[in-house]
């Protein structure tokens, strides 16, 4: 029988529906026995004008999801779930395989050895993971999962969404999933908070919008966590920008330039701004504020802070601005901000004024010029009442470097442009592009042909380069045609 995950013998379990048992003498198909005494379950049988194979695989494979939902049930009644916190893999993968062999036994359910390992797969994975994601999850290539309902799940591959073949049993089936994903870090998602923020055990971005606001399911975006941090050398190697140009970056993060990465969305923003932090010296305390946790910094002295929605009353929330303020009396070096959106900016352009060179942010915009006018706007919508000409100023003192990040048509992601802020002319902001990425043309494969290439403008910076020790050579930022296919 059970071993020690199965609950106490002792427990009343729940009365079950009777199932017959399958007769011998009647014919079964190839991997599983009909229940004519199960209205749940209908048998898997070949109707006159149902001969296509297609019609065959997705009839099996509703038959096999009401069959896991079922076992999943049991399952859930019959393991200790205390006892599986600490179980190793292979032993509770075994104590699974052994129950759910009872069960189907019990209730005269025949499977094929293939069938029944799927299924066992299948089962752990809704015990211990997140069910029908976990093997998306698992699988390297993909980089976003797009849930649109329990039944159309995409996938983002090489820039590319594909529509995949996996599928929830039902909207109760998923919400199920997005509970346990959001109660894990602590949030709640339900009709009266029908949207959140959360992030994955292994460090994903997760958000989801359930119904009614979903209108024909719930919505799960999955933006996955990579576990190989990429480097510059790694970005460099994928042609997202060039030596050159990292040369440069090193010494604009070296002698402590203030720089907020910009971008639209999935353009790699977080990408390039945990590379940059790669150049920060290991002795200078760095604190990161973010909405989700996602940033990797290499370094030893690092603080990290999330903030936090409300609670069910409305209370206790803690704003990306409370957590801005509090840094601001918390002795850093560095403040990294994963993005700024919202009436937090005041804070963080106050605080790149204020001593705290070389802070970092990202933020939504399309080309450099876009960055800074959305820095306006936010400004405004902070409620803060400052003239035109001096919120400009208080911006062109604070920034210093805007690097621009674009996913183009073809799925890839460039380092289109690097931008230095110059000051003030009368009430513009005047800006000096250093390095730009120009496209020239598509291959037969509509893969983007382009290159890198210095605009021929010196750096505003050389010469806190240089006195910081990082003497770069005239000929960085020469013309030149740095080719890049795909």
């Amino acid at each position: 029988m059970f071993s020690k995950y199965k609950k106490s013998a002792n427990k009343v379990a729940p009365a079950q529906p009777e199932i017959a048992k399958v007769d011998a003498a009647k014919p079964v198909t190839p991997e599983i026995a009909p229940h004519p005494a199960s209205t749940m379950r209908k048998p898997l049988k070949m109707q006159s004008g149902d001969t296509a194979p297609q019609d065959k695989e997705r009839k099996r494979k509703e038959r096999m999801g009401e069959i896991k939902v079922e076992l999943h049930r049991l399952l859930l009644e019959n393991l200790n779930l205390s006892a599986l916190e600490n179980a190793k893999e292979t032993e509770l993968r075994a104590e699974i395989s052994t129950i759910t062999g009872e069960l189907l036994e019990e209730k005269g359910i025949v499977l094929n050895r293939e069938d029944r390992t799927t299924l066992n797969k299948e089962l752990y994975d809704e015990v211990k993971g997140l069910g029908p994601l976990e093997t998306l999850l698992k699988d390297d290539t993909v980089n976003d999962i797009l849930v649109n309902g329990p039944h159309q799940i995409f996938v983002e591959r090489d820039g590319n969404l594909e529509l995949t073949d996996v599928t929830f049993k039902d909207e109760k089936h998923l919400m199920r999933i997005i509970d346990k994903i959001v109660s894990a870090v602590g949030r709640r998602v339900d009709e009266s908070n029908p949207y959140v923020d959360a992030r994955l055990a292994d460090g994903s971005r997760f958000n989801a919008m359930v119904p009614p606001v979903a209108v024909d399911g719930s919505l799960v975006s999955i933006r996955k966590f990579k576990k190989d941090k990429l480097c510059i050398d790694d970005l460099v190697g994928f042609g997202a920008f060039t030596e050159e140009m990292a040369a440069y970056l090193q010494a604009a993060v070296s002698t402590r330039l203030n720089i907020i990465v910009s971008g639209g969305t999935g353009s790699g923003k977080t990408t390039a701004l945990n590379a940059l932090s790669s150049f920060i010296d290991n002795e200078e305390r760095i604190l990161t504020i973010e909405d989700t946790a996602e940033l990797q910094l290499q370094q030893v002295h690092v603080g990290r802070m999330e903030s936090r929605p409300p609670n069910v009353e409305g209370k206790g929330e803690v704003s990306p601005r409370d957590c801005l303020k509090n840094a601001l009396r918390m002795r850093p070096d560095r403040i990294i901000v994963g993005e700024t959106r919202g009436e937090e900016v005041i804070d963080m352009l106050q605080a790149m004024n204020t001593g705290h060179d070389g802070s970092m942010t990202t933020i939504h915009a399309n080309s450099a010029r876009d960055g800074i006018s959305r820095l306006e706007n936010m400004i405004a919508m902070a409620g803060i009442d400052m003239p035109l000409k001096a919120m400009r100023a208080q911006i062109s003192s604070a920034v210093n470097l805007i690097v621009q990040v674009s996913r183009l048509q073809d799925g890839s992601r460039r380092m289109t442009s690097i931008t230095e802020i110059t000051g003030m002319e009368g009430d513009v902001i005047s800006m000096q592009e250093i390095f730009k990425f120009q496209r020239v043309g598509l291959t037969p494969e509509n893969k983007i042909i382009g290159h890198f290439t210095a605009t021929g403008v010196r750096s505003h910076y050389s010469e806190r380069f240089r006195m910081w020790g990082f003497d770069l050579p005239a000929s960085i930022y020469e013309p030149s045609n740095v080719e890049v296919t795909g």
